[in-house]
């Protein structure tokens, strides 16, 4: 099938995507796809490859990358022959592999840091590193429900009893909902999920107060160089504590309130200063739960809310300030 002929925008950008596998991606859902669509309607190249298709010689990051072309039907997504391309020859690259974070994507980061004085990087590769999405939450305690991280079971287990009896205990690198359980004081199985989560003591987990507005839903906020684009509503079945779309929270519209919005006005400054350009905040109750930095998703149902693609804008964003930075940089 052809591809999409859309207006041009100049100058052309081109987009490197370094994520999983494309031929994944949910054209209907993903954040990712819905970005190579915005930047293939506005005239760009998209480009493909996954964290073990980078390696440079000396300071020369190169990758192993397929183009894509986007199309109105299925597939959606088709790709070039593979070809090495020197990295500083990408004005845009966009980190969006999904967690865990693990090794592979510490060396890509530690890759990426050698090519952005002159490339956009999204997100900077060393707030990633920094910005574990539990753990960097806790830079703003303020915000966040009463929180421990530990080890220690009897802590934890006291820490249960001291917020009122029922808690959420999640692993520190989990994502999309995933090992995240209730523990609640006298439950005989809470001595048992614990040292399973921990380890039997050797790697520490999160414990954190139980928030009943959770039926209500969980909102994610997009937000965009320290700008709130908008937010969206997951609200979790009647069988699951978990809001997060892939454990099948349905998701409705929202705004945000005006704690939230200072809440949002209050953590973007240090969003920025690290470099974490496109992030998902997750509140419940006007409570900050978690920062997402590596592949924030919900702008395509953001977009449908507001009946625009909010991709757009953040497309957009990219084609200025990678302009900059090619000034900036003399090239």
């Amino acid at each position: 099938m052809a591809g999409v002929a859309y207006a041009v925008y100049t100058p052309a950008v081109r987009f490197l995507f370094v994520m999983d596998p494309f031929e994944g991606l949910a054209w209907d859902k993903d954040t990712s796809f819905a970005f190579m669509r915005a930047a293939a309607r506005r005239g760009h190249e998209v480009w493909h490859c996954l964290l073990h298709h980078l390696g440079h010689r000396g300071r020369a990051v190169h990758a192993r990358a397929r183009r894509l072309t986007v199309h109105a039907g299925p597939p959606f997504l088709t790709a070039d022959s593979e070809r090495t391309i020197e990295l500083f020859d990408f004005d845009a690259v966009l980190l969006r592999k999904d967690p865990p974070f693990d090794v592979p994507y510490l060396r890509a980061t530690q890759q990426l840091d050698l090519v952005k004085s002159r490339v956009l990087v999204v997100n900077d590769p060393r707030g990633l590193r920094d910005a574990n999405e539990k753990l960097f939450t806790f830079q703003f305690a303020e915000h966040m429900p009463r929180s421990l991280v530990s080890a220690d079971r009897d802590a934890m287990l006291a820490f249960v009893d001291e917020v009122g009896g029922t808690a959420v205990l999640k692993p520190l690198d989990g994502a999309g909902g995933s090992g995240v359980v209730v523990l609640s004081s006298g439950d005989r199985n809470c001595r048992s999920l614990i040292d399973v989560w921990t380890e039997e003591g050797r790697r520490p987990a999160l414990v954190q107060e139980y928030q009943p507005a959770v039926r209500t839903g969980d909102k994610r906020v997009l937000v965009l160089d320290g700008a709130p684009l908008g937010a969206i509503l997951r609200v979790p079945r009647e069988d699951d504590v978990r809001a997060n779309i892939h454990a099948g929270g349905r998701v409705v519209p929202t705004e945000l309130t005006a704690r939230e919005a200072a809440l949002v006005a209050d953590v973007s400054p240090v969003l920025c200063q690290h470099g974490l350009w496109f992030v998902g905040l997750d509140l419940i109750g006007e409570r900050l739960i978690e920062v997402n930095v590596t592949s924030p998703t919900g702008i395509q149902e953001l977009s449908a809310f507001v009946g625009r693609p909010v991709e757009d804008d953040v497309i957009a964003w990219v084609e200025g300030r990678a302009t900059e930075l090619r000034g900036e940089a003399g090239v």
